[in-house]
């Protein structure tokens, strides 16, 4: 009865997500029957059930956490937060066998350590279960069971419970990377940013271990990014209903269709090419993807209209040799791919202004840690005269 009860509970849901995505994020919530939104700094944030917490976990593409909001509060110094913090029956929400962490964000001046606020909040948990049970739970910084988020801004706190623990890029089907790979997150909100309609062609011509490729086919077949993933850690809380996560769960369609579409890729290091296959063959759709070994500038445009959008690489491997790649791929653009709309993802300003087009849109991302321009360039029908080749503006 009292697990029913936690399940049927409201909660504040805080939905996680790089800087930049937030509008992609609110959208997709919308999409997936979430209308009732609010944005925030690097979040989204609505009101549900911990089974919308399941659902939330196992559909969004574009998330890298989902908090449930446990308590609010103000504080006026140091030692209020330890105080409020034992007023929370932590008994109620795990176990004392579960290892936690205390992470989250400090913006206040009453901490003279960004890191206080976090050891305060341990020793109110390991105070709640030694006063109830005689044990403390352990603390384990790598991969605790339970993770439980704090925010501080000023004098307000909140703290919440992270329902994913591990970040949502950790999608569980990629087997084999590269030496830098696009963040499967990242990837996906390349992908909504990009308004690829999933009726025209796709292509990536620098595909590395194929993240694009795969979530553009997840996104194409309306198979969940997570479906092959399964740590969450919403199942490390007394809450936790297995009937209620299978149902969901198992109502995943996996079953392989024909797209009148093709999905391709392409990269010039044969290594590449071979994990990218690899990560493919996890999936029953992983056959139709076209995936071959090749320099860009030897791929042909697989129909007239199409999407391409793509990670090549920004010079911190190949080093002076990154300017001379971009004007290649910018005269490849102009010569190959009209009638397309090209995207390009890369840290390196300079290198982007070798490409020699004008871009249509220019959207600041994270990759990973990385500061990114993601840029559109619409390659249309026409002479060369009909381009802007003057650079970057």
């Amino acid at each position: 009865m009292k697990n029913l009860k936690m399940m049927e509970n409201k909660y504040t849901i805080t939905v996680k997500t790089f800087y930049g995505a937030e509008e992609v994020l609110q959208e997709e919530l919308n999409e997936l029957g979430y209308t009732d939104t609010k944005i925030l700094n690097r979040a989204v944030q609505l009101e549900g059930t911990m089974k919308d917490v399941y659902f939330l976990n196992l559909h969004l593409r574009c998330a890298l956490h989902v908090l449930i909001q446990i308590a609010s509060f103000r504080i006026r110094e140091e030692k209020d937060i330890y105080k409020e913090a034992l007023k929370i029956d932590w008994t109620s929400f795990f176990d004392v066998k579960k290892t936690i962490a205390v992470r989250g964000a400090v913006q206040s001046s009453i901490f003279k350590h960004s890191k206080f606020p976090m050891l305060l909040i341990k020793d109110a948990i390991a105070d709640t279960f030694r006063n109830k049970t005689g044990e403390r739970p352990n603390v384990e910084t790598k991969v605790p069971q339970i993770v439980i988020d704090v925010y501080i801004r000023n004098n307000d706190v909140v703290l919440s419970l992270n329902t994913s623990g591990a970040p949502l890029f950790q999608r569980g089907y990629r087997t084999e990377t590269g030496l830098a790979p696009l963040n499967e997150v990242t990837a996906a909100i390349l992908l909504r940013m990009s308004g690829w309609d999933r009726k025209s062609d796709f292509m990536d011509p620098f595909c590395g271990s194929g993240t694009l490729l795969i979530e553009a086919a997840l996104l194409a077949h309306s198979i969940p990014s997570n479906a092959e993933r399964t740590h969450y850690a919403f199942k490390n809380l007394k809450s936790y209903d297995a009937a209620v996560w299978n149902e969901l769960f198992e109502a995943i369609d996996r079953r392989p269709k024909k797209l009148p579409f093709t999905i391709s890729g392409s990269d010039i290091n044969s290594d590449m090419v071979l994990k990218t296959r690899r990560n493919l063959r996890i999936f029953p759709f992983g056959r139709f993807i076209e995936v071959k070994t090749a320099g860009f500038h030897e791929v042909k445009k697989t129909a007239p209209k199409g999407v391409l959008i793509s990670n090549p690489p920004y010079g911190e491997r190949i080093g002076e040799e990154v300017e001379e790649l971009y004007k290649e791929l910018g005269d490849w653009f102009k010569s190959e791919m009209q009638g397309w709309d090209c995207w390009i993802i890369s840290s390196n300003e300079d290198a982007l202004k070798n490409i020699g087009l004008k871009p249509d849109r220019k959207i600041k991302l994270f990759n990973g840690d990385l500061e990114c321009s993601y840029r559109k360039y619409k390659i249309f029908d026409g002479s060369r005269k009909d381009f802007v080749t003057g650079g970057d503006k």
